[in-house]
């Protein structure tokens, strides 16, 4: 019997999902405009509280990793390498939108509001680094991989029937983006159209795992086609394009279109976290030098300087200034009473049944004494 011929092309179809997918840029490496329909319209002004929030967070970085190792701060995931896929997506945003952030994330829940003291004892495990002013609109950085995503859809949904105009933004990274957490959100979110913004961080490596060992997509925007929303690529260490791609999904969602997904393509230049994670071992020399070429400060730093608007003496002084900002935040942060076995229990239930009560007086016996 003749064997009949298949009629559905598999390899076209695959290629017909991959395809549409660009990679977004204005800026090169040499911080040269390759694309002047993404440089944003932002003012002298605006372009450089952007660079001065993204020199800051090097410097952020920096100490904050001085500080892990000297046992004065502790939980703390690297973010060099991230300031425009951070710093000039938040950027886009409005105090009144809803910021979910990763732990990661940090750099942008300070930039939204949340005092650097408060960020410090967050990173110390202390309760207070959870006591937010009620005018900030954020939650405390989300731990488990993705859940930030289903948190965020949930209250985009809120927004939605309050008929807000403001939306919620929120970022995993690309090893977020395997988890179910990440479907169920943007599923969720794109079924009932809320104001929503998804980030996928596209730093290259889940922890140590690659990218490419964790789906077969070519894309990780593409993933948003499932969940029938807009997916769009844009390359994470260029702030000019993350912030134009970042400004027109802000008004997609808070016009009543639903959610959009965003893949920034970066790079941690450091480990994952200071909890033992060593990038030597599934990174090597070449590939950080490829990265270390494309680093957003040192693009932005040149077609500022080409503008006109930026100095290495304006850098000396954001760097001196932040070192004395955080040198500052951490004296305060050491202040705050250390906390007691007594609180851990006190903080555990609204009302407290009776063998907690009962610990509770044990353990404030023997504090008392």
């Amino acid at each position: 019997m003749a064997e009949k011929k298949l009629s559905i092309d598999f390899e076209a179809l695959l290629k017909d999902v991959n395809a549409d997918f660009p990679v977004y840029q204005a800026l090169d490496e040499d911080g040269k405009v390759v694309n002047k329909n993404l440089v944003p319209d932002l003012s002298d002004e605006e372009l450089v509280e952007l660079m001065t929030s993204m020199v800051w967070s090097r410097v952020l970085d920096q100490r904050s990793t001085a500080l892990n190792r000297q046992g004065r701060l502790g939980f703390f995931a690297p973010t060099a390498g991230q300031e425009a896929s951070q710093l000039a997506s938040q950027f886009a945003f409005d105090k009144e939108d809803v910021l979910l952030p990763g732990y990661r994330d940090v750099p942008q829940l300070i930039k939204h509001g949340l005092p650097l003291k408060e960020a410090f004892l967050w990173s110390r495990g202390h309760v207070a680094g959870n006591n937010y002013p009620e005018d900030l609109k954020a939650l405390p950085p989300q731990i488990i991989i993705g859940a930030q995503y289903v948190q965020a859809a949930g209250v985009a949904l809120g927004l939605k029937k309050r008929n807000s105009k403001n939306v919620v933004f929120t970022y995993t990274g690309d090893g977020g983006s395997s988890q179910g957490d990440f479907y169920e959100a943007i599923n969720f979110a794109g079924a009932y159209h809320a104001n929503a913004v998804f980030y996928i961080q596209n730093n290259g490596f889940a922890i140590s795992t690659p990218r490419e060992k964790q789906t077969a997509a070519k894309t990780l925007a593409q993933k948003a086609v499932a969940a029938g929303i807009p997916g769009i690529q844009v390359d994470g260490m260029d702030p000019l394009a993350v912030y134009y791609v970042s400004k027109k999904a802000r008004e997609w969602a808070a016009n009543g279109n639903g959610p959009v997904l965003i893949e920034t393509l970066t790079y941690r230049y450091g480990p994952h976290t200071l909890s033992g994670d060593d990038p030597t071992r599934y990174r090597n020399k070449d590939m950080d030098d490829e990265w270390t070429k494309k680093d957003p400060l040192v693009r932005f730093r040149k077609y500022l300087t080409e503008k006109g608007l930026w100095s290495e003496e304006q850098e000396e002084k954001v760097i001196e200034a932040t070192k004395e900002e955080i040198k500052q935040a951490i004296t305060e942060a050491d202040r705050v009473p250390k906390q007691k076995v007594s609180d851990f229990l006190k903080n555990m239930y609204e009302v407290q049944p009776q063998n907690i009560k009962e610990q509770v007086e044990f353990y404030e016996a023997k504090e008392s004494k």
